[in-house]
């Protein structure tokens, strides 16, 4: 398993358009493919107010593959990405994987 970690670079005066599409995305994500780890906003009280972090495992590199392609085929991913640009948040996104280890 593999867990695809993706940084998004945001206005924080715009944090409300990031969170409605991290709601909204979900649901393509999953039908997608990925499963959601969870998608995380910033605090007022510590750290940047400008970022955000999505967690998404997925089983392998072939299936993420497939993932990407059915992403970008899925019209509800399509409206919320528009919806996003129109938001104004104005994001930037790098994405990488980790693994995750587990206890003994």
């Amino acid at each position: 398993m593999l867990t695809l970690c993706i940084r998004y670079r945001f206005n924080p005066d715009k944090i409300a358009g990031i969170a409605t599409y991290f709601e909204n995305e979900q649901r393509v994500i999953e039908r997608s493919g990925g499963r959601i780890v969870g998608y995380f906003l910033p605090t007022d009280f510590a750290g940047p107010t400008d970022e955000a972090i999505g967690l998404i495992d997925i089983p392998s590199m072939a299936a993420y593959e497939e993932y990407r392609r059915k992403l970008a085929d899925d019209p509800e991913h399509k409206t919320n990405a528009a919806q996003l640009q129109q938001s104004g948040a104005a994001v930037a996104m790098d994405r990488w994987f980790i693994r995750r280890v587990e206890p003994r």
